[in-house]
This record gives structure tokens, C-alpha cells and sequence, in this order.
């Protein structure tokens, strides 16, 4: 047994690529596909077989000149909406798939806005099949007769490839069969798969004719999801379990020794026809994640990638079995990517799984625009920016390709209704500028140095040696053989070379006479020899027809105990049958059972929720409910406190102002009396006055309570000389007494002529008037009551109203005797009461500042 070899899978020579390295563009192909309904509007326009052109639908804003802009977008070939599958195939994939046959990656790709045929393009559907089965048909037309055997080459899970031995593969190839013939349960209500032959007529089938007949091929195909960035395989068979099914696992990148990204864990299966690679494909078709949105009914929510691994070795210098030699063994694969659509939640109204698939697809397409745009610049400007393969898992699993592992294709699909017209300019955009991006052109790599044709010299050796055997083995006798013939002749005695002239000839005639006679017993010996033979074998015959009757007889025997096995293995499958029906039954009711056990689970879990939600609104209401009786106590405790404040205030000032008129009284009565007891009497001891209780605090309380308002700081008097009084004149005033004031009964009043006399001023008596004044009373140092006049002159204001400018300030006091006595250090109390009005006069000075105080009425 020969140590099995390795392939790897090829790649460029270095990481670091020469100057004069051959590069090619990626090929961008536009597709359109047909609208739904003649009556839709359209916004695509064909103009060449490499240019279409975008038209601003109706309704849309128009520019700032006020017309609508029409883009054109040009790519290396248009495909309209008559373009057939096979017409696209021809242009687009097929120099693909000679690519894979020569040992040479591939990549295809379909991108474009959701609904706009992506899917279709790649799968097809029956009678018009895509791109993918296409390829599918075309490579196994081209390598059928040159397949290996089944498990010749096998993964190595390193994204390589082994060679097995013939005597292992027949091992593998017996373990697989007997793994087969197990009968498998057939699931009801299952779909029928589409046939490969309902797919492509085989008038469309093709086959490429540069293909090396001295080397072995195996296609190995593996399929593969990119779901919300995770990676999942659609071929691998998990156990399913119906009372706890679990998800399927996801996968991880890896990178191979020779620096290619590949899917660790991902199954590859050995297909050796186009219709068991269709059914392989239609196996995790069935597992890709579809979902019905506003735009598409069925909607691809995942990025699907079906990758066709082709190994292939060379012969040995026989033409009989594979080259036992890894470094021979090549690994070349193709991957068709269907990549999901681009789509604006605002429009399918996606929510929930939905909403995250759709934001999960744009992030991944927008990481291969970005990467298409980084490539591009550095390429163009010779940056050396790093590429964000690794932002996706799309991105990331096809690094390898645009740094230069194989040839890079996108087909466009383009959907013209008008709704899409704003997707599909930015899509017109990005395969546009990805024109722009070159990827390394891949080198041919020689297989082998042996001779050409050994397939066919060893093809032509067995067909004449098959022929041969067929001749000898055949019905002829030994004398129509040549070759034993001319045996039988050469073992007999030559005859003696002589001419016969006369027929009386007594020398000629006895020698070929004696010559012919001793051929003749010759003969007859080899005749009994023969018959002797003969009899010899005849016996063997006899005796091995005995022994073919035992062995018969034996085989008969066998025979009946198989039948009797055979009866014991029906009984067996029909038990088989009904422990199965029984089984089945049983799952059917423990798959009720579940469901009616999730059903009340759900039940349970929502009235868990509910209850939950309504206990923890009953406990905001109840600390609303606090937080407010609590607000409420707070605002009647401070309202309480304000009020008692209030009253308390208020009580004092009436009793304090109440003690003062009383107080103005009594001292009133006593100096009338003392008045009165004086003139009668004669001069007399004047009384003690009668102190006044709580002075300060009547001062304090006073000067708080006053009857009007308080005027402003007095500035430096602007008559000093002047002690008369300025309403002598003849003016026009505004005398305001507030009812507040107090009569003092005093024997000089203050009398003012042409006055108006108002207890609030108003703007119709302050308008026939040139000045005001003002009486105001407070209470002094000393306890006695003081009058101030306050004066000022009455102007017109700019709005109409009229304003007061104080001016003028005059001071009416009234002194007690008793109180003035008390000042004198002698004792001069005797004499008559003096009565003194004090005319203090402090003027303001007439000016529009600060100082001043303008009291305003607005008419």
C-alpha cells in the first residue's frame, strides 16, 4: 500500500508580485430583467450592448435648473430583457469553467437590489436553467470519461487533497454502500425536487474540447450561507432531535498553509454526474433562508456561495493508475455566489428578524463596496491603504481572489420599474467603479514532464489484448489457428526438393515416396498421442463434473438455509415496519404533545408577562399615589405657614397703627389741656410727658409701614439761600394726599392755590397740571409725626403719557416742649409752649439720570 498524497491548491508563487505581472479587470456584466406589468412605469434604457441609461421617474425632485438629469453607465456587455440563460452562459460563465478544467480559480457573483432577478440568474428555474446548473453540466459533459473512481481522492479538512490507494477506496466505496442500503424512512408531505433534466434540454448541453485525457478528475461540491454575518453549511446532516431541536452550528474562516481562506468544518461531497450535483445543491437550497417581504415574495436573507472543487492528477507512465505524487495533485475550484439584495426598511416595512436580516445584509454590502473603493485607490494612486476584508465574513472568504488567486466576475441584475430608481443608481455606481479594480492575471502550471497519449496507448493495448483472448477462447479448431498450423507443419519431416520430369522416374518417385510414409506414421503417432490426450482429459472432465455435481448439490443446500434466512429477514423487515409505524405514531403524539406543552408554555409565559407588567404599574400608581399625598401635605403645611405669617404680620401692623392714632390723641388732649391750664391759670410746672411704650420698636415698624412710598437718597441741594416754599407761585399742581394721612390739627398748614387735590393720581389731572406734589407722613426719631412735600414737575412722554420728575423736598415737623426741655443741660422748662414748624427743604437736582425719580403713567 502506497502513503496516500496531498494536493494543494494553487496560488500565486510569492506574496510579493512583480512590476510586470499581467492584470485583468473585473468583468462587470449588466443584466435587465422584464417588468412585472406592461402599465409600469420605466426608468432603464439599453442604448448599446455595453451601455444603459437611467431616467429620472415621474414625481421625483428635479435638480436645481428644474430638469431632470439622465445618467449613462457603461460595462463590458449589457444583456437585455430577451437575453436567454444559454446566451448569458455562453459570454459569462463558460470561460470560467475552462478555467476550473485548466487549473485555474474562479469567482461569480450576481448583486443587485432586491428583486431584481439575482436568484433567477444563478439557479434558474425549469426550462430556462441558470448559470449554475450550466456549469454544473458543462464540466462533467467535458471530464466524464476521465473520473477517477469514488474515494481516489479524499479532503484533507485543510482545504487540501489526498490520494488514497485503490485498495482503501475500495474499503470506502463498500463502507458507503453498505451504509446505503439501509432503508430510510420517506418523510410525507415532502416536495419533489426539480430534475436536472427538466432544468437543461440537451440541445443546450456543451463540453469543452481542450481537456488533458492523461490526468484522473473528481468534482468534491460544497454549499454554504452567510446569515446576520454568521456562516452556516446547508449540506451537513445534524442529527434532529423533535423534542429539543437545536440550531445549527456556525463556522469559522481559517487560512490553509498557502495563505487561502477557507470554511474549517465544512462538508465537501464527491459527486460523479450533473444530476447528483443538482441534487446535492437542491439539498441546501432547501435549507437557505427565504422570507416573504413588501418587495419580493420570496426574498434571499442570506448570501448563499455553492463552491465546485475540481482534483485532478496525472497518470503514470503506464496510462493505467494515478500518479502517486502530491506535488502533482491540483486544486482548482469555482465559487457561484448569490449574493442577497440591497433593500430600505422604509419601503419593505421590514420589523423584528426581518428589520435585523436587512441591516446585517446592507452592513455586508457596504464592506464590499468599501473594500472595492480601497482596492481601487491604491491600485490607481499607489497607496498602500489596508483593505477591510475582515469587517465581513462575505469579504473576508474571497480575499484570495482579488489579490490575485483566479479571475473575478459580477453580473448586475438590474430591475427598471421606477420605485427602485434610486437603489439601482447607487448599484450602477459601485459596478461601475468596480470595473476599475484589477486582479493578477493567474499563470499555467505544467502538470507533469511524462509523454502525451498514455491514456490512449494503454486504451488501444487493452482492446487488442481483449481481442486476442476472445479469438483463442473461441469455437475454432486448432487447424483453423495459423499459428498451431503452421507448428503442426514445421514438427513434420521436409520434403526433398525434387523435380519430376517423366513419370517413370525410378529415382525421384521412391524418395518422396519413403519421404510421405514417414510422415505419414508421424502423423498417426501424434494421432494416438492425441486420442491418448483426449481420453486423459475426457477423464478430468468426468471427474470434475462429479465434483461440479457435489459442489452443486452443496450449493443446493445452501441454497434452502438462504431461503430460510431470507424468510427469518422478511419477518424481521415486516417487525421492522411496524415498530417504524408505531414509532411514527409515537412521534406524532409526542410532536402534539410538544406543541400543546409550548402552546401552554407560551400561554404561561404571557400571563407571567402580563401579570408582571400590571404589578408593576399597581406599584406606580401606589408611589404616585404617595409621592402626591405627600406633594399635597408638603403644600398645605407651607400654606398654613404662609397664612399664619401673614395674619401675624398684618395683626401687628393694625395694632401698631391703631397705638399710634392713640397715642397722637392722648398727646393731643394733654397739650390742649396744658393749653387750657396755662391760660387760666397762669404759668405753671408743665407735666412729665408720658413716655411712649416701645419706642424702637414702633420706629422699626414705622419706618416699614410707612403710608406711601418712601423717596430715593437726596442729592446735594440745588437751592442752599432759597427757605421758601416753591408753591407760592402761580402754577397749576396736583396736590395728592393719600387717605392714609393723618390730620395734625398744627396752626400752619400748607396751602397751595390753583391746586387740584386727588387721593390716587390720575392721567386726566396730572395732564391739566405743571407740577405735583406729594404728602407723606412717617414717623420721626423722636416719636413725633413728620410731613414731607414731596415735589416735582408733570412733562409729556413720547408715547402720549404723562411722567413726574421729583425736584423739591420740604419737611413739616412738629416738636413737643417737653421734649426739647430735656436737650438743655439748665433746667428751662418754665415758659410758655412753644409750637415751631420746621421748613427743612432739601431740593434734588432736575436731572434725566439715575438720580432722579420719574413716576410714569402710560395713557
Amino acid at each position: 500500500m502506497q502513503r496516500p498524497g496531498k494536493g494543494k491548491t494553487p496560488r500565486r508563487p510569492g506574496p510579493k508580485k512583480a512590476s510586470n505581472i499581467e492584470k485583468d479587470p473585473v468583468g462587470v456584466y449588466c443584466r435587465i430583467r422584464p417588468l412585472g406589468t406592461e402599465h409600469e412605469e420605466c426608468c432603464v434604457e439599453m442604448i448599446s450592448s455595453t451601455t444603459i441609461q437611467l431616467h429620472a421617474p415621474d414625481g421625483l425632485k428635479a435638480n436645481r435648473n428644474g430638469e431632470y438629469k439622465e445618467t449613462q453607465y457603461s460595462y463590458k456587455k449589457v444583456f437585455g430583457i430577451n437575453t436567454t440563460q444559454m446566451e448569458l452562459f455562453e459570454d459569462v460563465a463558460k470561460p470560467l469553467v475552462e478555467d476550473l478544467i485548466h487549473c485555474k480559480n474562479g469567482l461569480l457573483f450576481t448583486y443587485g437590489v432586491t428583486g431584481s432577478g439575482k436568484t433567477f440568474t444563478m439557479t434558474g428555474s425549469p426550462g430556462e436553467g441558470g448559470l449554475l446548473p450550466r456549469s454544473l453540466d458543462m464540466l462533467f459533459n467535458s471530464i466524464g470519461p476521465f473520473q477517477a473512481k469514488r474515494f481516489v481522492f479524499k479532503p484533507d479538512d485543510k482545504n487540501g487533497m489526498e490520494i488514497q490507494s485503490q485498495v482503501d477506496a475500495l474499503l470506502e466505496r463498500q463502507k458507503r454502500d453498505s451504509q446505503q442500503s439501509v432503508p430510510k424512512t420517506p418523510l410525507s408531505r415532502q416536495k419533489a425536487d426539480p430534475e436536472f433534466a427538466d432544468m437543461i434540454s440537451s440541445e443546450e448541453a456543451c463540453r469543452s474540447e481542450n481537456v488533458d485525457e492523461d490526468c484522473c478528475y473528481s468534482v468534491f461540491v460544497s454549499y454554504i450561507e452567510v446569515y446576520n454575518n454568521y456562516i452556516y453549511d446547508l449540506l451537513e446532516d445534524a442529527p434532529y432531535d423533535p423534542i429539543r431541536p437545536k440550531p445549527p452550528q456556525s463556522k469559522i474562516l481559517r487560512e490553509d498553509q498557502n495563505h487561502n481562506m477557507y470554511v474549517a468544518g465544512c462538508t465537501e461531497v464527491e459527486v460523479k454526474s450533473t444530476e447528483e450535483a443538482f441534487e446535492v445543491f437542491w439539498k441546501g437550497q432547501k435549507k437557505r433562508r427565504i422570507a416573504n417581504t413588501q418587495l419580493n415574495r420570496e426574498s434571499s436573507r442570506s448570501h448563499s456561495v455553492f463552491t465546485v472543487k475540481l482534483a485532478q492528477a496525472p497518470l503514470d507512465a503506464d496510462g493505467d493508475h494515478i500518479l502517486q505524487d502530491k506535488n502533482q495533485v491540483n486544486v482548482s475550484q469555482l465559487c457561484l455566489v448569490d449574493l442577497a439584495g440591497s433593500e430600505r426598511t422604509s419601503r419593505t416595512r421590514a420589523e423584528g428578524s426581518r428589520l435585523r436580516e436587512a441591516g446585517n445584509i446592507n452592513q455586508s454590502l457596504m464592506t464590499l463596496r468599501t473594500c472595492m473603493e480601497v482596492l481601487r485607490e491604491n491600485q490607481m494612486y499607489g497607496t498602500n491603504k489596508m483593505v477591510p476584508y475582515r469587517d465581513s465574513k462575505v469579504t473576508h472568504l474571497f480575499k484570495n481572489y482579488f489579490d490575485g488567486e483566479g479571475k473575478v466576475r459580477m453580473i448586475v441584475c438590474v430591475n427598471p420599474k421606477a420605485d427602485d430608481y434610486e437603489e439601482t443608481m447607487l448599484v450602477m455606481r459601485f459596478a461601475e467603479m468596480t470595473q476599475e479594480v484589477e486582479v493578477a492575471r493567474p499563470v499555467d502550471r505544467p502538470i507533469c514532464g511524462l509523454a502525451a497519449g498514455r491514456r490512449h496507448r494503454n486504451q488501444a493495448f487493452r482492446d487488442e489484448l481483449s481481442r486476442r483472448l476472445e479469438e483463442r477462447g473461441g469455437p475454432s479448431t486448432a487447424v483453423d489457428d495459423p499459428v498451431l498450423l503452421n507448428q503442426l507443419i514445421e514438427s513434420l519431416p521436409a520434403l526433398p526438393h525434387c523435380e519430376l520430369v517423366d513419370p517413370a522416374d525410378d529415382q525421384t518417385l521412391p524418395r518422396l515416396i519413403e519421404v510421405l510414409e514417414r510422415r505419414h506414421r508421424i502423423r498417426q503417432t501424434m494421432t494416438e498421442q492425441f486420442n491418448k490426450t483426449a481420453n486423459t482429459l475426457k477423464s478430468m472432465l468426468q471427474q470434475f463434473d462429479g465434483q461440479l455435481n457435489a459442489k452443486e448439490t452443496f450449493l443446493h443446500d445452501q441454497q434452502s438455509k438462504l431461503n430460510e434466512k431470507d424468510k427469518v429477514i422478511i419477518n424481521q423487515k415486516t417487525e421492522m415496519e411496524r415498530l417504524e409505524k408505531k414509532s411514527k405514531t409515537l412521534e406524532y403524539k409526542v410532536e402534539i404533545l410538544q406543541k400543546t406543552t409550548d402552546m401552554y408554555e407560551h400561554d404561561k409565559r404571557s400571563l407571567q408577562q402580563e401579570l408582571e407588567s400590571r404589578e408593576q404599574r399597581l406599584q406606580r400608581e401606589l408611589s404616585e399615589r404617595r409621592r402626591m399625598e405627600q406633594r399635597m401635605q408638603d403644600m398645605v403645611t407651607d400654606t398654613k405657614l404662609k397664612y399664619e405669617k401673614e395674619c401675624e404680620r398684618r395683626v401687628n401692623a393694625k395694632q401698631l397703627e391703631m397705638q399710634n392714632k392713640l397715642w397722637v390723641k392722648d398727646e393731643k388732649l394733654k397739650q390742649l389741656k396744658a393749653i387750657v391750664t396755662e391760660s387760666r391759670s397762669g404759668p405753671a410746672e408743665r407735666p412729665e410727658k408720658p413716655e411712649r411704650p416701645s419706642r424702637e420698636r414702633d420706629r422699626n415698624i414705622a419706618q416699614k409701614r410707612s403710608a406711601s412710598p418712601s423717596p430715593l437718597p437726596t442729592a446735594p441741594p440745588v437751592h442752599p439761600m432759597h427757605r421758601r416754599s416753591h408753591s407760592a407761585g402761580g402754577e397749576k399742581w396736583v396736590d395728592h394726599k393719600p387717605p392714609s394721612n393723618l390730620d395734625v390739627d398744627t396752626v400752619m398748614q400748607p396751602i397751595i392755590p390753583n391746586a387740584i387735590k386727588v387721593s390716587t393720581p390720575n392721567e386726566k389731572a396730572l395732564s391739566k397740571c405743571h407740577k405735583y406734589v406729594l404728602r407723606h407722613q412717617e414717623l420721626a426719631s423722636d416719636g413725633e409725626i413728620e410731613t414731607k412735600l414731596i415735589k416735582g414737575n408733570v412733562f409729556r412722554t413720547r408715547g402720549g403719557g404723562q411722567a413726574v420728575q421729583f425736584t423739591d423736598i420740604e419737611t413739616l415737623k412738629q416738636e413737643c416742649p417737653a421734649a426739647s426741655s430735656r436737650k438743655r443741660r439748665s433746667g428751662s422748662a418754665e415758659g410758655p409752649v412753644q409750637i415751631e414748624d420746621i421748613e427743612n427743604r432739601t431740593p434734588v437736582a432736575s436731572t434725566s439720570s439715575s438720580h432722579g425719580y420719574q413716576k410714569r403713567r402710560k395713557p
